[in-house]
């Protein structure tokens, strides 16, 4: 058999991600701080790239770019119109306010003295805004230090309290069995078990045990150190001055009818109590002060601050959507080293500045691109949800990644990716992007109601319930039926859970 070489011609279609699609993508996706890092480290590793600050801008480009800057980063949403269908839309011109303009700057020194230290020339943060309080006192440490544990709070008082050096280890056993809510988790038998030694001439009885547990439950947060919640209210209650109204009552109560209490069996309570309705609830009353998880008050995390990507204010009428203009720096192309390329040179260092002034370029369209795709579809979700700007949750329209996607002219995925992690600042609070989709639930006229509108009517409801009789899940069902909304008792039950709510039986109250 020969086998023969031939040509044949095809024509073929394919898709091809480009580096400059990638970067465009991978940018499009990513977060306001993740976004900054990634900015500066493009400053830091391409030559061609430089801040531009409004205040360094050429005399004839700065007010062109002063006149067209609102233009290209706010979009205007009409508000006052009498409906969804009559509403005439301004069409957004979004766009970034990077500037790409060739300036070289005049005040660079030829030569920097050689006698000095990098830091002097350079550096390596902004300092930060002056204040007159007293906040400068503190260095850098001290502000970012991570926050006290309550393992930490209860090792500093340990080690503050005379204690032998027998019953130091038992205090320290005893601290490593201390749980985040401030709960011994394991049993005293266990504890004493694990520190008696054979060879001790004098062996650690667990009398011994059990008194070191009773000195470190005067530590703070009152309740710590407790082996279960009724111990925990009973030493809260303990460290109340004698003085304290209804004490010996909340005493009683939580010494013999605890169980009662959790289960909200009020009428038991107040039969084998033998307190009257009025005296039971100043005695709840007392009782609803103590904290069950003493630990939470000390152990807490890092709060998780949010820069919002988009900024929504009304004004003369009309929603306004604007680009924020802290969330990153404005870079544009170094006019001083851009001149440096010579067009018919193919110097090695030629080429590197070459290369490097396109990279510059393709990361400045990729931000660009990204602004105008964040803008556009941020305009368009407060175009479809301005009932909510308006009136708040209950407001809420039914809203998927395809309906944006439609208007904007996008495939879901891209919607998909500006939506995540990206967030917007509105009169009502900060949300993310993704907070304004939700699915829909049938009405009876025939409409659709969105899911986050049915939980702010879920969550209306129980605040007003009676807190004697509450809501059960099927009641709150057929109220919302009256209001011609079809949803099912487990649907409610799904969203109360969401909400953190309780069912009825634990939100039975004696008031």
């Amino acid at each position: 058999m020969v086998m023969k070489a031939s040509l044949q011609l095809k024509l073929g279609q394919s898709l091809t991600m480009t580096p400059q699609l990638q970067q465009a993508i991978r940018l499009l996706q990513l977060s306001t701080l993740d976004l900054q890092q990634e900015i500066q480290q493009a400053l830091e590793s391409n030559p061609m790239l430089e801040t531009s600050e409004d205040d360094e801008q050429h005399p004839d480009t700065a007010s062109n770019d002063a006149d067209n800057s609102q233009n290209d980063t706010e979009a205007d949403v009409t508000a006052d119109a009498p409906s969804e269908a009559e509403q005439d839309w301004d069409e957004p011109d979004p766009g970034p306010d990077w500037s790409t303009e060739n300036e070289a700057p005049d005040n660079i020194p030829d030569d920097l003295p050689v006698d000095t230290a990098w830091d002097d020339i350079y550096q390596s943060a902004p300092a930060p805004a002056a204040r007159n309080d007293d906040e400068n006192d503190h260095d850098f440490e001290t502000r970012n230090s991570p926050t006290e544990t309550l393992q930490d709070h209860l090792e500093w008082q340990l080690n503050l309290t005379p204690l032998s050096e027998r019953d130091s280890a038992v205090a320290h056993a005893l601290l490593d069995a201390v749980d985040d809510r401030g709960y011994i988790t394991s049993p005293l038998e266990e504890i004493h078990a694990g520190l008696l030694d054979e060879e001790d001439e004098d062996p650690l009885e667990l009398d011994e045990v059990e008194a070191v547990l009773h000195r470190l439950q005067h530590f703070d947060p009152p309740g710590v150190f407790a082996r279960d919640l009724q111990e925990c209210l009973l030493i809260q209650l303990n460290q109340l001055t004698p003085e304290t109204p209804w004490l010996a009552q909340a005493r009683l109560v939580i010494t013999h009818y605890i169980n009662l209490l959790g289960n909200r069996d009020y009428a038991q309570l107040l039969r084998r109590s033998r307190l009257k309705e009025d005296q039971l609830r100043e005695v709840l009353a007392l009782i609803t002060n103590l904290n069950p998880r003493p630990g939470d008050s000390i152990d807490r995390a890092e709060p998780d601050y949010v820069i919002p990507d988009v900024i929504v204010r009304k004004h003369s009428g009309r929603w306004r959507v604007e680009l924020n203009p802290e969330i990153a720096p404005r870079i544009r192309v170094n006019a001083s080293y851009a001149s440096l390329i010579k067009r018919a040179d193919s110097s090695a260092d030629n080429t590197y500045l070459r290369d490097q002034l396109q990279e510059a370029k393709w990361f400045i369209k990729s931000l660009q691109s990204r602004n105008e795709t964040l803008l556009k579809v941020a305009t368009r979700i407060v175009e479809h949800q301005q009932g909510f700007l308006d009136q708040g949750e209950e407001a809420m329209k039914p809203l998927i990644l395809s309906d944006i996607a439609q208007a904007v002219e996008m495939h879901e995925s891209t919607i998909s990716r500006v939506t995540t992690q990206k967030y917007m600042h509105t009169p009502r609070g900060i949300f993310e992007l993704k907070y304004f989709f939700s699915s829909h639930v049938s009405t009876d006229e025939g409409g659709e109601c969105s899911s986050t509108a049915i939980r702010a009517m879920i969550k209306k409801l129980i605040a007003a319930e009676t807190p004697k009789k509450p809501l059960s899940d099927s009641k709150i069902a057929a109220m919302l039926g009256e209001q011609g909304i079809r949803v099912a008792r487990r649907t409610v039950a799904k969203y109360r859970e969401a909400m953190h709510i309780p069912p009825s039986n634990e939100r039975k109250r004696l008031v």
